[in-house]
Formats: C-alpha cells, structure tokens, sequence
C-alpha cells in the first residue's frame, strides 16, 4: 500500500505558494518540484476544485484561496488522493470461503485498517500547511547555522 505521490507533489507546491510573495507559474512549482509541469497543473486543478487555490491564466501564477494555517494535510489528502471512507488499505478479492481462515480473514482486517486510515487521517487534520512551513524554515536556519560552525 502506498499513498501517491500526489500528495506529496501538492503538499510542496502549496508550502512553496505560501512562502513565496509572488505569482508563480506551473513551470516555476515544477521547477522546485523536479517534474513536469504537466503533473503540476493536473495537481492544481484537483486542488482548484477543492478550494484550496486557484490559477491566473497565462503568465498569472497561482495563489491560496485560504489562510496556509487553514489548510490541514487531511484537506489536501481528501483534494487529490480520491480515497473513499474506510477504502485506503485494500484486502483480497477472493480468499477461500472453505478455508475457516479465508473466509474470516477480510473482515477481521478491515476492521483493523479502518482504525489505521482513521487514526492517520486525524494526524493530517492536525498539521496545516503553515506548520510544514514553519518546520521547513527552522531545518534551513539550522543547516545554516551548523554550516557556519
């Protein structure tokens, strides 16, 4: 199981908006991001359809349509992973219903991982864009700071 790299592509994209006073392109974020700006643009319009941005056309550059300290990593997650409720983790179609293991072991589990996907899920609502940020820039001042020693 593995969450796309979308998240982590969007994530970067609006801590960098955030940082940066001005407008930037498609071609700029993927620039940071080392992608195409093809995948930053798909990207931006999950994240225009959630609210979270939106783009000028042209040379315009985008821009948060909220407050970084309003945007929690659970709202990004739910704009562009496109995961249902309790559907993250995802057990075998087909066990054996003759076998007392096989025809338990699904919802044994999925129980388990609802709980899993839940808990990460109140992680991500806990920690907001500006808080990335924040950790960002205390990691560049201190790799600064013990470079200079």
């Amino acid at each position: 199981m593995r969450i796309s790299s979308r998240f982590s592509i969007a994530v970067h994209m609006l801590s960098l908006i955030h940082v940066r006073t001005d407008l930037l392109t498609s071609e700029q974020i993927a620039d940071s991001v080392n992608t195409n700006p093809v995948i930053i643009r798909q990207i931006s319009r999950l994240l225009k359809k959630s609210g979270l941005l939106d783009v000028k056309r042209g040379s315009g550059g985008a821009f948060l349509l909220k407050e970084a300290a309003d945007i929690s990593l659970y709202d990004v997650y739910k704009a562009v992973e496109v995961v249902e409720e309790g559907e993250l983790f995802h057990t075998h179609d087909h066990p054996n219903p003759n076998c007392w293991v096989g025809a338990n072991i699904n919802q044994v589990l999925e129980l388990i991982l609802l709980k899993a996907q839940t808990a990460m899920e109140q992680v991500l609502r806990e920690i907001s864009i500006k808080e990335i940020t924040v950790l960002m820039v205390q990691r560049k001042n201190a790799s600064h700071a013990s470079a200079e020693a």
